[in-house]
């Protein structure tokens, strides 16, 4: 489904562009897909110049559960000193955060298809550990413990 919009962003970056075919929830759970990021973008970093690509030049990319997998991605490989460092990272839309869902952003978006909040939230749900049981729980915010809220907030609130 992104092989038009990869074609265009290597052509016109004059880049080679890889794309990942990660294992999808519901039926792989979680780490299937990170695990499989993280396997694949090494293998690419280790073997680059066998491919034509600068080490050096490697970026990671994703939209939506993409960009949170290249983000974990990134923060994994960014503490081995056994790979190039990371170009950059590009998040298109990522889901970054699980801790509130009711977040100014998700208010303010509740019409734009793509961001309905129930819809953030189901597809987390299902992408952690194969269902929604939890669903109602996590739209409440009670799915947090108050002592993670506040260690987390100076990041994430409305504020």
């Amino acid at each position: 489904s992104h092989e038009n919009i990869c074609r265009y962003i290597a052509r016109e970056s004059n880049s080679v562009v890889v794309l990942i075919g990660y294992r999808l929830a519901p039926e792989h759970k979680y780490p299937a897909a990170y695990e499989d990021c993280l396997n694949a973008t090494i293998h690419f970093m280790k073997n680059a110049e066998h491919y034509g690509v600068d080490p050096a030049n490697i970026t990671v990319c994703g939209d939506s559960a993409g960009g949170n997998l290249a983000a974990a991605v990134s923060q994994t490989l960014a503490g081995r000193s056994d790979l190039p460092s990371l170009r950059a990272q590009v998040l298109i839309y990522p889901g970054l955060q699980a801790l509130d869902f009711n977040l100014p952003s998700y208010h303010q978006n509740r019409g734009v298809p793509l961001l309905f909040r129930e819809h953030a939230v189901f597809f987390m749900l299902h992408y952690l550990d194969g269902h929604a049981l939890h669903m109602q729980e996590v739209l409440e915010g009670s799915h947090i413990p108050p002592d993670m809220r506040l260690k987390y907030r100076k990041w994430v609130s409305p504020d």
